[in-house]
């Protein structure tokens, strides 16, 4: 077992699944990677489970009944890490919109520069996504834009999900009371990190849309985000952000 755990949360990625392990295997610095199934129609748990063989002590998988949220497999991927001496957990998805290469750039902001939390930023130099038609560009950053107004933190990529948690602050956090299931958990993981003090910082990074599988984004997953902010916003005034000792 080793310092780093890479999360992956899966749903029918059997195009993609088993490219993303070997390539986060390859990689010069060692990470361990959980997958977070959810019952896969497709076979994907069957892939991991026979790469198991060959990986045993850096493969994980946990399987749930179906489809039960973004945010509530990373909260189960969290406490499966905490319940093990892992120091930094790691936020990635299945289908390489998220660079593997790029697990060292933003551990390194943690391990040597000093951040809490780092996260693989689309819009911190500029905007780096690739193969998205210009609708959901404009909607994703303005959705940045919209969460930097309303919540006053200083994040230009609030929705990202490709993000390296120090320890420290996942034990912080109460993760029961963390709400939102959809991306919009991931705008309240950024923002909780946040009130508490702790220190975030953006690596940039470059974004290409999927090539095989399918997008899970929907309608219902963005009205969450829109009303949710406002809701996470307005709660916080109520809430004690104040670190244990």
């Amino acid at each position: 077992m080793h310092e780093n755990l890479v999360i992956i949360p899966t749903y029918n990625e059997k195009e993609n699944v088993e490219k993303i392990i070997r390539k986060v295997f390859s990689l010069e610095t060692l990470f361990d990677v959980l997958i977070i199934e959810d019952n896969s129609p497709d076979g994907t748990g069957d892939i991991v489970k026979r790469l198991q063989t060959e990986f045993p002590d850096q493969l994980h998988i946990y399987e749930r009944a179906g489809k039960l949220g973004l945010g509530t497999a990373y909260i189960e991927g969290f406490k499966w890490a905490l319940a093990r001496p892992y120091q930094y957990i790691f936020e990635m998805d299945a289908d390489f919109s998220h660079n593997p290469e790029d697990l060292i750039n933003i551990r390194n902001a943690c391990v040597n520069g000093g951040a809490d939390m780092a996260i693989g930023s689309r819009y911190i130099s500029g905007v780096n996504v690739v193969n998205w038609p210009m609708g959901r560009v404009l909607i994703s950053y303005f959705a940045s834009v919209y969460v930097r107004f309303i919540s006053r933190m200083a994040v230009r990529d609030a929705t990202a999900g490709f993000v390296c948690y120090s320890r420290k602050v996942l034990e912080t956090i109460n993760l029961d009371k963390i709400r939102f299931k959809g991306y919009a958990f991931q705008i309240e993981m950024k923002f909780t990190t946040w009130k508490y003090g702790f220190l975030i910082v953006e690596v940039p990074i470059i974004f290409t849309d999927r090539k095989e599988g399918s997008s899970k984004m929907n309608g219902g997953i963005v009205y969450e985000a829109m009303w949710g902010v406002v809701k996470m916003k307005l709660t916080s005034f109520f809430r004690s952000y104040k670190r244990p000792d």
